[in-house]
């Protein structure tokens, strides 16, 4: 695939050699407090990066998890996934390196991944779940207009407790560009 370029950054298939930039990311728990997961080792980031690549290769590929760079530099500073979720539907989900908050690019990231979503895959609704807490990420769907739908209780179990979403959607004729 080739990469889809925004504003501020550039969306890319993964690389082997990313691995260390990805472990800066998914063993910071400044990042996964936010995630559905727990922070990863090194030997975690490896097979997870592992499963990134296989699933990339696949004819019928099963998502599209993609990396972040900025637009002057090639090195990943986070990454972004559409996952199906139904007929002509897909969850987005984001993680931008703690160093790199606060500049924009999980909103410019997102906001390409959604015109992709719509535009090239011919989806018809993106959504998003996202912890209560993190009002970064609620700041970055609402400015992308996604309508908050409710609130999923115990929807995910990290860090040792379980954790509600809330949970937003977007469909293909209400994306905002701005």
């Amino acid at each position: 695939m080739d990469p889809l370029t925004g504003e501020a950054t550039r969306l890319r298939e993964f690389r082997q050699e990313d691995l260390d930039d990805y472990l800066a990311i998914v063993g910071d728990d400044r990042v996964t407090t936010w995630m559905s997961f727990d922070s990863r080792d090194r030997e975690a980031a490896q097979k997870a990066l592992t499963a990134i690549l296989d699933r990339a290769r696949q004819t019928e590929r099963p998502d599209y998890l993609l990396a972040v760079t900025r637009l002057d530099d090639d090195r990943l500073i986070g990454f972004a996934r559409l996952g199906p979720t139904g007929v002509r539907a897909a969850h987005l989900g984001y993680a931008i390196g703690a160093d790199h908050w606060g500049r924009g690019y999980a909103t410019d990231a997102s906001r390409t991944l959604v015109r992709f979503a719509f535009e090239e895959l011919g989806l018809h609704r993106v959504s998003a779940a996202i912890g209560p807490e993190n009002l970064a990420s609620v700041a970055v769907v609402k400015r992308l207009g996604f309508s908050y739908e409710g609130r999923i209780r115990h929807h995910v179990f990290t860090n040792d407790a379980w954790r509600d979403s809330l949970l937003y959607s977007l469909l293909e004729n209400e994306l905002r560009l701005g």
